[in-house]
């Protein structure tokens, strides 16, 4: 990102040309700093939209029921294609990255303390389908372009709606068609109203749980009996 002090070193009759998927207050600050005098154009709708191409599912559960649902999700849609796992974490990445492949699943990860040619391998494993499993932090979400990844799974709720539109948005290209399962906890329920919106206007289904949420009832009450405990590599993948 350009800084202030470069910016200022530009030309002052310059034309400024500024690109932006996304229209959020962060944006738009830096627009209001870096540019004079500017002109909006908005191709499309201002309406924060997903692609309808996108089958949407959001699963309401616990923190401590994440990682089963995960491994029987994965059990569920497993069939070679491409699946891209977004974290909010590093540590988080390498962690589940980590027990998946314990476990026998054919996962690598990607994130920003990885070396760009580590980055570099990592993706050509994945695109070849040598390693069709791929965990990611929001690095991945932004610009990254595989073809034919056909489920996108949000392990970590991420801390916007334009980033939620972003990472769903890696599956369904092209005009293929593609599925997205978000992961929601009770620490997410202030995105529940906006997501719901989101999910109305692509005419997907809203389970009641997440209805109540978005009416501001409390979450509802998850135990934590299938708390996971690891398998020790219960699965081979060939």
């Amino acid at each position: 990102m350009m800084s202030k002090d470069y910016m200022l070193q530009i030309r002052p009759d310059r034309q400024t040309l500024y690109w932006s998927a996304t229209w959020p207050k962060e944006v738009e600050l830096l627009a209001r700093t870096f540019l004079f005098d500017p002109y909006k154009v908005i191709i499309g709708s201002e309406e924060l939209k997903a692609n309808h191409a996108i089958c949407q599912h959001v699963e309401i559960l616990s923190e401590s029921q994440k990682y089963n649902k995960l491994v029987n999700l994965l059990e569920d849609i497993m069939d070679g294609s491409r699946i891209l796992i977004f974290m909010d974490t590093k540590k988080g990445c390498d962690q589940i990255t980590r027990q998946l492949r314990m476990d026998g699943w054919p996962a690598l990860s990607i994130h920003g303390d990885k070396s760009q040619a580590e980055r570099d391998w990592v993706l050509s494993e994945f695109k070849s389908g040598k390693s069709p499993i791929m965990t990611a932090t929001d690095v991945a979400a932004r610009g990254l372009d595989v073809k034919d990844v056909k489920y996108v799974i949000n392990y970590d709720f991420p801390g916007s709606l334009e980033d939620y539109v972003h990472r769903i948005g890696r599956t369904g290209r092209a005009g293929a068609t593609g599925t997205a399962y978000s992961f929601f906890t009770a620490a997410n329920a202030r995105f529940a109203k906006d997501l719901i919106s989101i999910l109305v206007e692509a005419g997907q289904k809203v389970s009641p749980e997440l209805a109540n949420m978005g009416r501001g009832a409390p979450p509802p009450s998850l135990g934590h009996r299938d708390r996971y405990r690891g398998h020790g590599g219960g699965r081979s993948w060939s």
